[in-house]
């Protein structure tokens, strides 16, 4: 039977495993009463779905109720490990199952690791209803499953868990005789569980598989666990960060935000989000360079010689200490004066370059080292600036006569060379 009580050999994230939607913590808005997956799910009405969301939150128990709900019979296969042949196997049992009249439920745990050969074997029998497809992921499936596939199933996502929800399935595990630590009668101090619960970080199993790990360690008659215990278990906060997933693109994306807002509050805690979640220190560098440009520009352009500093200082010193240079160039560019006006004026000279026709270059901006040259009128009336700063000529090709691309911001040093450029358009022709 599929809720049969594991023995007290396997894990206590195993063991306390919720059987029913009654006992599932968390993920309200898709599993509260009246809701549509929850209603689905009681009228034995399922379809094919994709579970997206952190570990821990709660996706191969849902899958488990799911099957254990509706009567199905319960295939469970890894994306880490099964290949096509084994989705032929267990797909051709499920056709056979499905003519004596019993559906099948095939959970796909990480299902983002297959490849689209092997996507594409499980959507025929996604399509013609031999088995109801449960996937779960940690990505976006947006991007990690085939639209074909996606188009076949539902997406829902589920959040992390909060602090209050992770405390329940302590308290739980806790208090449970049967399936958790029960017996053990173990006393917890509020200090160790309010540590236990915030370095969880919303992931239930590293909640359970720290106090696991803590009970074995406790002392004492009935056995203590206080914040030193704790602290041992864990190690380290469960970072929800990774490096090649979408993850990583969120919170480079949460750091340059933030700087560019001027926040360096935000800025400095985005940033070490980065480096303790395992990033890559000279991808961090090079997005500081890009920024310095791209939204500090001339406004200050000492930024890109500390940002440039700061890469090459990372790439002599290596980690840890890289993180100062890091944290350098950070703060410099969030305290900085912003313009974007090198990306806006270079995205506006860009536009006219594919959109209009590439005129010649004027005759007159051109070199002219042989004679020939010089006879067809190269380089013939070009006036060399240095002689008198204050004689104007026309640089861009004539269609192109009226166009301004770089319109000066009024922030930091850029502001010098705004009244600058107004002074010299107030010149006479």
């Amino acid at each position: 039977m599929l809720f049969d009580f594991p023995a007290l050999t396997t894990p206590l994230a195993a063991r306390m495993r919720p059987r029913t939607l009654d006992e599932f913590v968390g993920q309200r808005e898709l599993l509260g009463p009246g809701r549509a997956l929850r209603a689905a799910i009681e009228r034995d009405a399922v379809p094919s779905m994709i579970l997206w969301g952190p570990p821990g939150s709660g996706k191969t128990t849902l899958a488990e109720i799911i099957a254990g709900q509706t009567g199905a019979h319960f295939e469970r296969m890894s994306a880490v490990s099964a290949g096509v042949g084994d989705l032929r196997r267990v797909l051709n049992e499920a056709r056979i199952r499905r003519r004596s009249g019993k559906p099948t439920i095939l959970f796909i745990d990480e299902i983002h690791r297959f490849n689209k050969a092997q996507q594409d074997v499980v959507l025929p029998f996604v399509e013609d209803g031999t088995v109801t497809l449960i996937g779960a992921t940690t990505e976006n499936p947006s991007f990690e499953v085939n639209s074909a596939l996606l188009s076949r199933a539902r997406v829902f996502v589920l959040d992390a868990l909060s602090d209050e929800e992770v405390g329940t399935i302590v308290d739980r595990a806790l208090g449970d005789a049967e399936r958790g630590l029960g017996a053990k009668e173990l006393r917890i101090d509020e200090e160790a569980r309010a540590l236990l619960v915030g370095l969880a970080n919303g992931d239930a199993r590293a909640a359970l598989s720290s106090l696991e790990l803590a009970a074995a360690s406790a002392r004492g008659e009935p056995p203590h666990i206080d914040v030193a215990v704790v602290r041992e278990a864990m190690q380290r906060r469960n970072a929800r960060y990774d490096k090649s997933g979408e993850m990583h693109y969120d919170t480079i994306s949460a750091l340059i935000k933030s700087i560019r807002a001027s926040d360096a509050d935000a800025s400095l805690y985005w940033l070490a989000r980065l480096i303790e979640g395992g990033e890559e220190p000279l991808f961090i560098a090079r997005r500081l360079v890009i920024l310095a440009s791209e939204d500090v520009g001339l406004a200050d352009s000492t930024a890109l010689q500390v940002a440039v500093a700061a890469h090459q200082a990372v790439h002599f010193l290596g980690m840890p200490e890289g993180h100062f240079p890091l944290a350098h160039a950070t703060l410099y560019l969030a305290t900085a004066p912003k313009s974007n006006s090198v990306g806006a004026s270079y995205g506006a000279a860009m536009a006219d370059v594919l959109e209009t026709r590439n005129d010649p270059v004027p005759l007159h901006l051109r070199n002219a080292p042989t004679h020939l040259m010089r006879q067809l009128g190269y380089g013939e009336g070009y006036h060399y600036s240095h002689d008198d700063y204050d004689v104007t000529q026309l640089n861009l090709p004539p269609s192109l006569a009226d166009r301004q691309y770089y319109v000066a911001r009024k922030q930091g040093a850029e502001r010098i060379i705004a009244e600058r450029e107004a002074d010299k358009r107030r010149r006479p022709e």
